[in-house]
């Protein structure tokens, strides 16, 4: 498999230090309790934030943790080959982040501006600025002191994309310079009543009692549930090579409609155990839920199972993304105190997915760290990952929503 072409952008290290107040506080002093942040901004890129602790002398060491990643995709180092210089302005500012009243709630400091040369960042580190920097002012004394590490790194990915949505059982291609689609998986969709992955090992259940919760089944007919829907992946030879299997129920809370955070749905991300065809060994667990709030979203948690089982498993990605409007489902070690990064011993970015918002049409685009895959069995689980992120959006609608028919019991019953 040909990796494309990736590099990170990444500006970390940053720490601001403000003159000290010899008097009092005027419009050009700002004590050391004031809270300060940078707004870092790229052409072509969405603008990020970021927090600036407060360093009390120059010669202290700021906190190494990255604050900012741009990722630049082989589209963008195409569109810098001729003109490679990369312009980062970062903007800082004293007060509360946010907007208020559609004006920004923060009193801008001053901004600093670096100049990245990326004509050779494809294949080799670089590093642009390491130190300290002076912001605003215009005379002698600068405003503040901000100190920054800005650098970039190769970071080569696979990428692949379903050929079309996962329900409807697509092949996944994947996707290599100028843009060459060749066929390198096929998934097989299904919507059962009693699908419950029987085949995981028998010790593994022993040692989590509570790992799969129950299904209803006949107990409670009239009771609303999505469940039992399983996708598998298989490789060009057609042996099963990974899966997504619903494990929890989809069931919306009491006296409503939506699928809670306190009562999540969840699927278990499967490996073949080697045992035998139909053996397979949990690898992840992926819950998701309904978000209320000022934004409809599709909340969601990513756990790596080890060996001793989920009641150790590694939570290592969360959040929420837009039902409207989708998102981007990542996994990303960019701290090296992160649970993953001391799991993987390395730092960086793992895997991104695509994810259409609700309704739309969705055939998931899915990257993943060279690095994070050692043969096609490793890719696979990455893309069973996507699917059942994917499928959350439609497993998360309100239940007085109706589901396309791919989703229908009845339907997969006659076809089997």
């Amino acid at each position: 498999m040909d990796p494309c072409p990736f590099v990170r952008l990444i500006i970390e290290s940053l720490a601001i230090k403000l003159p000290s107040a010899t008097k009092p506080a005027g419009s050009q002093i700002h004590p050391s309790t004031t809270p300060c942040y940078a707004k870092l901004k790229i052409k072509n890129f969405a603008s990020q934030i970021a927090l600036l602790p407060l360093c009390t002398t120059t010669g202290e060491l700021p906190p190494s943790e990255s604050s900012a990643v741009f990722s630049l995709d082989p589209d963008a180092l195409r569109r810098l080959y001729l003109k490679p210089i990369v312009d980062i302005k970062l903007s800082i500012f004293t007060g509360r982040m946010g907007r208020t009243c559609g004006m920004t709630s923060g009193k801008l400091l001053g901004s600093v501006q670096v100049c990245a040369d990326l004509g050779g960042a494809r294949s080799r580190g670089c590093v642009y600025q390491n130190g300290w920097m002076k912001v605003g002012g215009g005379g002698e004394e600068p405003v503040a002191m901000l100190h920054m590490n800005v650098r970039s790194e190769p970071d080569p990915r696979f990428v692949f994309q379903f050929g079309g949505e996962p329900e409807c059982s697509p092949v996944v291609f994947q996707i290599q310079g100028n843009n060459i689609r060749q066929p390198v998986f096929s998934c097989k969709f299904s919507a059962e009543r009693n699908n419950r992955t029987r085949s995981l090992p028998s010790d593994f259940n022993t040692k989590n009692r509570n790992w799969m919760s129950p299904f209803s089944g006949d107990k409670d007919k009239t009771r609303s549930e999505r469940k039992g829907w399983m996708i598998t992946v298989y490789d060009l030879s057609g042996s099963a090579v990974a899966a997504a299997s619903m494990v929890t129920p989809f069931v919306p809370s009491t006296n409503s409609d939506r699928v809670s955070h306190s009562n999540p749905g969840a699927w278990l991300i499967l490996r073949p155990n080697g045992i035998s065809i139909s053996s397979w060994k949990p690898w992840g667990r992926l819950s998701a839920w309904r978000e209320r709030g000022q934004v409809d979203g599709l909340g969601y948690k990513f756990e790596l199972i080890t060996d001793n089982g989920l009641t150790s498993a590694i939570p290592i990605a969360e959040g929420t993304m837009n039902v409207k409007k989708g998102g981007k489902f990542c996994i990303d070690n960019s701290s090296k105190d992160s649970a993953l990064s001391l799991l993987l011993n390395t730092r960086g970015f793992v895997m991104g997915s695509s994810v259409e918002g609700e309704g739309k049409v969705s055939k998931p685009v899915v990257e993943v760290g060279v690095k994070h895959v050692s043969c096609m069995a490793d890719a696979a689980l990455f893309v069973a990952l996507s699917a059942a992120i994917d499928l959350s959006m439609d497993a998360c609608r309100l239940f007085s929503s109706k589901l396309r028919k791919e989703f229908s019991y009845e339907e997969h019953e006659l076809v089997s």
